[in-house]
């Protein structure tokens, strides 16, 4: 069967209220913005609007901010045949502090964790060239045993994984669990985006770049992308030398919220146009300075696939 889809976004989608005010803790945080968000929905909006054909598979509340969240993906050109609307349980809200660095947040979890094996038919499958998710859709049950079981039929089908390593103790405070998850994930081989905040987190202890790039290799991972913040990126594909590119200077931050899944974003774009690791990290690096630019996600009024394509 052709593949037809170009990412399959499998994961939470939420509504983020990102603070007013800049660099204030969310105890001094008055006022809050609306936003769509998730690690997965960011990825899928993002890739939309590069004109990639994109599905997602989320679960929202059937309330007035699942319908928010649903007309936004539709217009975005999403499919969204796979969003599924849980009448129990309202959509989840998570709150969070604006900062220039890693930001603060308070969630409240609940239908994004009702993923079910009906939402990812191995027909849907058979057509998609990357099945993208996060450690945040893995944290919780019944979506944690879904995605496990479409991502092993997804890599059976000819599919290449992904996943952002976006581990939080705050999500998922069983570690001992995230990681023996995450390691049956990435005996698959997926594509793997991780952070020094991630990792420190993951781990309980800072490791060498060294380290991080040997445990997930050991795992069976080829390709592992481990983001710097302001020092950039490292590149690590087994066999091969790591490349190491710095970060795009920027003169004002607005916002570091989905930075990191704008520069994700980039990198799986430029892979399923079959460009080299290399450009691979270059239009990421390029997609996640245009985001740090910027409060939300990427701005509606920058034609974004011209300014990756010139450096692709």
């Amino acid at each position: 069967m052709e593949k037809t889809v170009d990412i399959l976004c499998v994961g939470e989608i939420l509504i983020d209220f990102i603070g007013h005010q800049m660099n204030a803790r969310i105890s001094q945080t008055k006022d809050y913005h609306r936003y769509l968000g998730g690690s997965p929905t960011n990825v899928a909006m993002n890739m939309a609007r590069l004109k990639t054909k994109t599905t997602m598979v989320a679960s929202v509340g059937a309330d007035g901010f699942g319908d928010y969240i649903l007309e936004k993906l539709q217009t975005a050109g999403i499919d969204t045949t796979y969003v599924k609307s849980v009448k129990e349980l309202p959509t989840t809200v998570i709150f969070v502090s604006r900062t220039t660095g890693t930001p603060d947040f308070i969630p409240f979890r609940e239908a994004d964790q009702q993923i079910s094996t009906g939402q990812l038919p191995d027909e849907l499958l058979k057509q998609v060239k990357v099945f993208h998710t996060s450690c945040f859709a893995l944290s919780g049950n019944p979506s944690q045993q879904t995605i496990i079981g479409a991502a092993q039929r997804a890599a059976g089908l000819g599919c290449k994984l992904s996943i952002d390593i976006n581990y939080a103790e705050k999500i998922w405070p069983d570690r001992e669990e995230a990681m023996a998850v995450i390691k049956h994930y990435c005996a698959l081989d997926p594509l793997v985006k991780i952070s020094e905040d991630d990792m420190a987190r993951l781990f309980g202890r800072q490791l060498s770049h060294d380290e991080i790039f040997n445990f997930f290799h050991e795992l069976g991972v080829s390709v592992v992308c481990l983001t710097l913040g302001s020092k950039g990126v490292k590149l690590s594909e087994k066999g091969k030398e790591v490349i190491s590119l710095p970060a795009i200077e920027i003169e004002k931050i607005m916002d570091a919220t989905g930075a990191g899944d704008a520069f994700w974003s980039g990198f799986l774009f430029a892979y399923i146009n079959e460009k080299t690791m290399e450009q691979c990290l270059k239009t990421a690096l390029q997609l996640a300075a245009l985001k740090l630019q910027n409060v939300g996600r990427l701005p509606e009024n920058v034609d974004v696939l011209s300014e990756l394509l010139k450096i692709t």
